[in-house]
């Protein structure tokens, strides 16, 4: 299911772990997408922040479909999408 929100919302989504810290922080996300494979000591700033913002949060099983989901050949750990 995620991984279909983020492609069709291919041109408002933010990739990259310090990417989406920095638009939640700015009150621009409406839903944080985080693979299940990616390294915790990656994604628990994400999670801490979103919970603390109220910010819901999907989780995919992989990186690299949500990389592809996304346009890019390389896999993503976090995903936000732009409200």
């Amino acid at each position: 299911m995620s991984y279909e929100k983020v492609a069709q919302a291919k041109s408002n989504v933010i990739v990259g772990t310090k990417q989406t810290i920095k638009a939640m922080k700015n009150g621009a996300v409406q839903l944080v997408v985080i693979a299940n494979d990616a390294d915790r000591q990656v994604t628990s700033r994400v999670i801490h922040l979103a919970e603390d913002l109220g910010i819901p949060i999907s989780y995919v099983d992989s990186m690299k479909k949500l990389g592809k989901s996304c346009g890019i050949d390389v896999g993503a750990a976090t995903v936000a999408i732009k409200q």
